[in-house]
């Protein structure tokens, strides 16, 4: 997937902050997410200087941001030149052409802080004296969110205030993939986007040539693979001693969901949990689920916490499972490992996920007449309905099943998802519309009922039967 995909959102607001007099916009997120491209897809047709920070010595860095200065001001004194000031090398930028509106983008600006602990006070100054007045919009750019966090959106943080937008740039979407007319079918990209989660990177690592069988085993699954220790690699980056925040991970992507499990398993009090969770969510990496019913999330006892991320779920069940053979290079049994249980392990309930998307965009699109403010998923004691979509304000509510089945659904699933409802005593009143998702289709007999009664949809991959 090499080309530039969704992102809408964000250039609306990076070009907002562009026709400002002086943005100042902070994009971060977990690596490979696609902040670079984004950034480069936005300055591909302005006039715009792009900084790599790098981890070195702040001399080194301080020589490739002059190096890279003469190259944009193609003024080659300054490759000779040794500045020792950042300063004069930051004033050198807002005196080139003074009168056209210039992007400095400083990526991975969190290693700058990292070198010298009094770079984010020097830059506020930077900022606020030489270039917030030169007709110059900056981008700092960081992925290691924990610092980035600290060092530049913390209310502690000397660039405090400065800030006139930030991105927090989070995977793709499935629907921006699927609008994106790859040259796959609906069954290949939902099985693609349940291992890569929507992160760019991982897809440009996947042969357009090759199965999606043989990209895992070959980037996934070989010791040399891009990513075979992965999550090890994420983790690492951004928390001291991953131990315990890797053994939680693992515990959560392979099915215990309650803190009252984790803490047993872990032999861990449950408030010890606490601040290892919220690392975790702030991370990106889990998140914690609430059924959509719930009038005060913030204080019910019913969340459930799952990894809030496709690859990384896959990987723990997939690649951490069989280590050992992995290690021996016994890729073809750990092949057949998940050819065995890809779909029902992992792609049902990444495509559960995606029916809620799928959903959304219909409803925004004017396809299903209906104005969710809410769309998640509910449980209560032995009843769990895949797909919630409330309508508050008009006494509305959407139920929904998701199937992703060789087989066409039948009437049947239809007859257990309506009696499940009946036991959802809390929407009691609510005017109720019950929808099925299926990328097999629907029986005959499943889709005269649904043309005879208008609360009945059929979703048939990305579309209304």
């Amino acid at each position: 997937m090499k080309k530039f995909i969704g992102r809408e959102s964000e250039l609306k607001t990076l070009d907002r902050e562009f026709n400002r007099e002086s943005g100042f916009v902070v994009i971060y997120g977990r690596r490979r997410v696609g902040k670079t491209t984004l950034i480069k897809e936005f300055i591909k047709n302005k006039d715009g200087m792009y900084f790599l920070a790098t981890e070195e010595m702040e001399i080194g860095n301080m020589k490739r941001f002059t190096n890279t200065l003469a190259e944009y001001t193609r003024q080659d004194y300054l490759k000779n030149a040794n500045f020792s000031d950042w300063e004069e090398v930051f004033k050198m930028f807002a005196a080139y052409k003074p009168e056209t509106k210039k992007i400095l983008v400083i990526d991975e600006f969190q290693y700058l802080v990292n070198v010298n602990s009094a770079f984010a006070t020097l830059f506020q100054r930077i900022w606020d004296e030489i270039l917030k007045d030169k007709n110059v919009m900056l981008i700092l750019c960081g992925s290691l969110i924990s610092m980035m966090t600290t060092h530049v959106l913390s209310y502690n943080s000397p660039l405090y205030g400065r800030r006139t937008a930030q991105i927090r740039l989070s995977p793709l979407k499935f629907t921006d993939i699927l609008k994106a007319g790859l040259d796959k079918s609906f069954e290949q990209l939902v099985e693609i986007y349940s291992v890569t989660g929507g992160v760019p990177k991982y897809f440009d690592f996947f042969d357009n040539e090759l199965t999606l069988m043989e990209n895992i085993e070959r980037e996934v699954l070989q010791k040399g693979g891009f990513l075979y220790e992965e999550p090890i690699f994420l983790l690492e980056k951004e928390v001291k001693g991953i131990v315990s925040y890797f053994s939680i991970m693992k515990n959560i992507a392979t099915g215990c969901h309650k803190v009252s499990q984790l803490a047993s398993i872990l032999q861990m009090p449950s408030n010890a949990l606490s601040p290892y969770l919220k690392t975790l969510m702030d991370l990106d990496l889990v998140e914690k689920k609430i059924p959509v019913t719930e009038k005060h999330p913030e204080k019910s006892r019913k969340g459930l916490y799952f990894v809030n991320d496709h690859f990384i779920e896959f990987w723990f069940r997939f690649v951490h499972a069989y280590q050992g053979e992995l290690e021996f290079e016994n890729t073809e049994y750990v092949i057949g490992k998940i050819k065995k249980s890809f779909i029902e392990k992992h792609v049902s309930f990444v495509y559960e996920d995606i029916c809620r998307e799928l959903l959304s965009m219909l409803c925004k699109e004017g396809k299903i007449d209906f104005i969710p403010n809410k769309i998640g998923s509910y449980w209560s004691g032995n009843i769990e309905i895949d797909v919630v979509a409330l309508d508050e304000e008009r006494k509305r509510v959407l139920f929904g099943e998701c199937k992703y089945h060789t087989q066409p659904v039948d009437v049947d699933a239809l007859f257990q998802l309506k009696e499940k409802t009946e036991k959802v005593d809390v929407l009691a009143g609510y005017e109720k519309k019950l929808i099925l998702f299926s990328k097999s289709g629907f029986s005959k007999r499943l889709k005269e009922l649904a043309q005879q009664n208008s609360n009945i949809i059929l979703i048939y991959k990305d579309r209304i039967v």
